[in-house]
């Protein structure tokens, strides 16, 4: 394995880990303000949209993102609109913790459509960190099963899909940029959660608040992108999976909510499944040199 190829997968990891701290803010965002689920993909996805775009002038690779980004950044766009239109009322219906035990779900997921989209291997390492996740998340909702609502699971469970789908395509595609997609799929949403939600109704603060999350939400979005191109889709979806324990936590600092004995023991083992799907991964990974070649030039572009 070559410098540059673990160089490549070690930034993976580090942007997916990023990734996750930032989604696991969504739960507070969601549920800490008063207004709609509609209202708040609005707003979100407004401010997600402006900051993203802002971001790729000022890196000057506008161009590069909005009209380069081919039928694949196409379909990132329209996937990652239906996960968002899942994603945010799904908080609104069910508890965070049921939530994050429907996404850990998204191992499975990513690395079957994986297989059968471009054959990737499913490595037994990887196979086992995926069911000790989804062990973990099944503790931690167990504490709080009474709490769930079946429409909330079915549309977190759309949700997984569409991010498992995203997943693989950036990893089939690696050169589909970040940014272009994640604006793109604001935008497909913005004028029907202006209709749905009547955002315009507002408080003022909540606006500043969502304004906030749209913030997180592009730098989640292009973290996600860009870290899915370097690690295979398994390892993709499970890294991500630590938004699981840190979902409560950060629940706790903002709100003082004291997670439960199922919470923290359930945390545990998602973090023990995570590092030990990656620990030898950076030996054992593979990555084609013209793959790895093409992804350094395209950062150059």
């Amino acid at each position: 394995m070559t410098s540059n190829t673990r160089s490549e997968y070690s930034t993976g990891v580090m942007l997916l880990l990023a990734a996750a701290v930032t989604y696991s803010t969504a739960g507070i965002f969601t549920k800490g303000v008063e207004a709609g689920a509609w209202a708040v993909i609005f707003w979100r996805g407004l401010f997600a949209a402006g900051f993203t775009t802002g971001w790729t002038i000022s890196r000057r690779s506008f161009q590069h993102n909005f009209f380069n980004m081919g039928y694949s950044g196409w379909a990132v766009g329209i996937v990652g609109a239906l996960g968002t239109a899942t994603f945010i009322p799904a908080f609104k219906l069910t508890s965070i913790a049921n939530v994050s035990l429907i996404y850990a779900v998204a191992p499975l997921v990513a690395a079957l459509l994986a297989w059968l989209a471009i054959g990737e291997r499913i490595t037994v390492r990887t196979m086992i960190g995926s069911i000790c996740a989804l062990l973990g998340v099944g503790i931690i909702v167990s504490g709080s099963t009474g709490q769930i609502s079946l429409n909330g699971d079915a549309l977190a469970l759309i949700m997984t899909i569409a991010m498992a789908t995203i997943m693989v395509i950036y990893r089939t595609y690696p050169d589909t940029p970040g940014a272009g997609p994640a604006v793109l799929q604001s935008l497909f949403l913005l004028p029907v959660s202006f209709v749905l939600g009547a955002p315009l109704q507002t408080n003022p603060f909540e606006i500043f608040v969502l304004a906030a999350f749209g913030l997180l939400f592009a730098i989640a979005s292009v973290t996600l992108a860009e870290g899915a191109k370097r690690v295979p889709s398994g390892q993709t979806a499970l890294l991500s999976a630590l938004e699981t324990p840190l979902a409560p936590i950060l629940a706790f600092i903002v709100f003082t909510e004291i997670p439960n004995i199922p919470t923290f023991f359930g945390g545990s083992v998602v973090l023990i499944a995570v590092l030990f799907s990656i620990r030898n991964d950076i030996e054992t990974a593979t990555f084609p040199v013209t793959e790895v070649s093409e992804t350094l030039e395209s950062k150059m572009r």
